[in-house]
């Protein structure tokens, strides 16, 4: 598996061993979830005011929030069904993570920013790949496969 994260830092508030952080966790998700290939995600980190607008505009919620993921293998009730261009990476999608809140989560859930940063590129990584919390039963596998890439990354509470 080959992956390309194109990566950009509107904030200019992430490290470069943060940045790397993000690159090595999804890498991990992208291996437990057993996909393979030529792939590529796009994570961009903005703030809080560009991340309101964002959800404003593509989920009609005129209120900040900590990721968005824009899947281009659209999911439906099927299993998930990536397509790929001849010679081509497997665009997976965009996350788009707001740097406000990961300052502010971390605090709140009492663990380091890196931990926040990497709970929320995990989630914005399965959305990518069809997972939801739309329902308590799929909530509670969403979160639960969160937890289990993190701690097979090594990144706990």
């Amino acid at each position: 598996m080959n992956v390309i994260v194109d990566f950009t830092d509107e904030t200019e508030s992430i490290t470069k061993l943060q940045q790397d952080l993000v690159e090595k966790i999804i890498l991990k998700t992208l291996e437990i979830e057993q996909l393979s290939g030529e792939l590529e995600v796009s994570v961009t980190v903005v703030n809080e005011q560009r991340i309101q607008e964002i959800n404003k505009e593509y989920r009609d919620k005129d209120q900040p929030t900590d990721v968005i993921s824009f899947a281009l293998n659209e999911q439906g009730e099927e299993e998930p069904e990536f397509t790929k261009l001849e010679g081509m990476p497997n665009i997976l999608g965009d996350i788009i993570i707001s740097s406000a809140h990961i300052k502010r989560q971390a605090e709140e859930y009492g663990h380091s920013f890196e931990r926040e940063l990497g709970f929320l590129t995990v989630h914005g990584v399965l959305h990518l790949l069809g997972y939801d919390h739309m329902t308590e039963a799929d909530e509670k596998e969403m979160f639960s496969k969160q937890e289990d890439i993190l701690a097979a990354y090594g990144l706990t509470r």
